[in-house]
């Protein structure tokens, strides 16, 4: 097409007035700028947005089983059989989760008591692993239990491994304020201390045996809920949709991101408010555009006149401009793509902007790169550098030729 032609010439030749090349390099330059600044910040909260989801399912299951009204399942096994039935099912395990006193000779504090079964908890979190004081096994006798704490829940209380704490259930104390009676208690030793690497959960879980749950909170042979460990994570809505019909109205089953609402709705707005704010740097530039533009039209004003006396129709002019200021656009975009790229790369490998180990749980800022964010950016600017370009390219079609070539 001799319009694209056309554009391709006006933008790469030399001006008369050399001010139009430094608006058209600013303009090229300022798209550049705020596509690279785009794809960098969002790989940013894409880096910190897998870094807590990683920690987060890492500890929790990918579907929660819980029932309706609050109470316990008390069938769960043949429950888990049903489930376990399923495709895509990795591991399913019962647990118990209420809360209570933990007491050492120094510190009381209120924390969560979770009852799980050790020979399946490897299979739903990655607590296991990341035991890294003593180890994950309760080892119960009939007086002790075992009982696995959080580095933070730890350092409140002043415990280490091999420690004997005293944990007193909810229940009891419920009893005791209504009658003369002493809240249910038991002893626990220290098998092993956990870091996370969130001080949310470090702080507040606790593990004990699932029968040693079902006993200090008189759930006889009940249980809470029911955790649920995929084979690929991506498909927790599905399966959770599944599950829900497979299983009826009397459970409720939530997915990780149930868990987990408030965060990630957060985050997500965070990441959208980063994107709007950063899309003004190519705004910003889109204005030189049009400046570039406006000023190529009055330069080029004997050229119209011409094109148009020979009988070039007024909807080439506007694509003749228009495809200049795409142009602009694709070279900035392009541009901005390498640019971020390259910088998400220095980062990931170089860590060219570090954090404090001593504050943070990472040592330098997270990178997650994601082709749907090049996709997005790239649209957006070539969007912009297009709404940039059409007042100038109608100005241009509205030129008269006989006044544009009377003084030529």
């Amino acid at each position: 097409m001799f319009e694209r032609f056309i554009a391709r010439r006006y933008l790469l030749s030399k001006k008369k007035v050399q001010f139009i090349t430094v608006i058209t390099l600013i303009s090229i330059v300022g798209v550049t700028v705020g596509v690279a600044a785009l794809i960098a910040v969002l790989s940013v909260f894409n880096g910190f947005n897998k870094y807590q989801m990683d920690i987060l399912t890492g500890f929790d299951p990918h579907l929660r089983i819980e029932p309706v009204n609050g109470g316990t399942i008390a069938d769960y096994q043949s429950i888990a059989e049903k489930i376990r039935k399923e495709s895509g099912i990795k591991a399913v395990a019962p647990f118990a989760m209420n809360k209570g006193v933990i007491s050492s000779r120094r510190n009381n504090v209120v924390a969560f008591i979770k009852g799980v079964d050790e020979g399946l908890i490897g299979g739903l979190s990655d607590v296991k692993e990341k035991t890294t004081l003593g180890e994950f096994a309760f080892a119960d006798s009939d007086e002790l239990g075992g009982i696995v704490l959080g580095g933070s829940l730890a350092a409140k209380l002043e415990a280490r491994v091999l420690d004997t704490l005293t944990v007193m259930s909810t229940i009891g104390m419920e009893k005791a304020l209504t009658q003369i009676v002493t809240p249910k208690s038991m002893k626990f030793v220290v098998r092993g201390i956990y870091d996370s690497n969130n001080r949310e959960y470090d702080k507040m879980y606790s593990f004990i045996s699932l029968p040693k749950s079902q006993r200090l909170y008189d759930l006889q042979n009940n249980v809470n809920g029911i955790e649920i460990r995929l084979d690929n994570i991506d498909n927790s809505e599905t399966a959770k949709q599944d599950l829900q019909a497979l299983l009826g109205g009397g459970v409720k089953v939530n997915s990780w991101y149930d868990l987990h609402e408030d965060l990630y709705s957060v985050m997500k707005v965070e990441r959208w408010t980063a994107f709007i704010i950063l899309s003004l740097i190519i705004a910003v530039a889109s204005f030189s555009i049009v400046g570039s533009l406006t000023m190529t039209v009055i330069e080029k004003r004997r050229d119209i006149g011409i094109l148009k006396a020979m009988g070039t129709p007024n909807g080439s002019i506007v694509k003749i401009f228009m495809f200049e200021g795409i142009l602009i656009g694709i070279y900035g975009t392009v541009l901005g793509c390498l640019l971020g790229f390259t910088i998400c790369i220095l980062q990931i490998k170089f860590k060219l902007f570090p954090l404090d180990t001593m504050v943070y749980s990472i040592d330098a800022l997270p990178i997650d790169i994601r082709y749907t964010d090049y996709i997005f950016v790239s649209l957006s600017a070539m969007i912009l550098a297009f709404l940039a370009s059409l007042y100038p390219a109608l100005r241009a079609a509205r030129q008269e030729p006989i006044k544009a070539i009377r003084w030529e």
